[in-house]
């Protein structure tokens, strides 16, 4: 399968930036998988029962919060 990126940028209020991470989360804990469109096409990610989750707060000249989640490749398909 060819790699497939998908990120968005938004200029949002603390309480939107939120309501997405809850959307997300929504998704992982009732859905086990995570979607996505893209140039008109929809996407569908399996995210097995265990993943890495790596938190990164910066705090400085600039101020950033980074959520990344992630699992070998096979891991969702394979199961936990």
């Amino acid at each position: 399968m060819d790699l497939i990126e998908h990120e968005t940028e938004s200029v949002l209020s603390r309480e939107e930036a939120a309501e997405r991470l809850r959307a997300l989360a929504d998704q992982l804990a009732r859905h086990n998988k995570l979607t996505f469109e893209r140039d008109g096409r929809r996407y569908t990610v399996d995210v097995p029962d265990r993943v890495r989750l790596t938190l990164e707060v910066e705090v400085g000249a600039a101020n950033e919060i980074e959520v990344e989640i992630g699992w070998p490749v096979g891991e969702a398909e394979g199961g936990s």
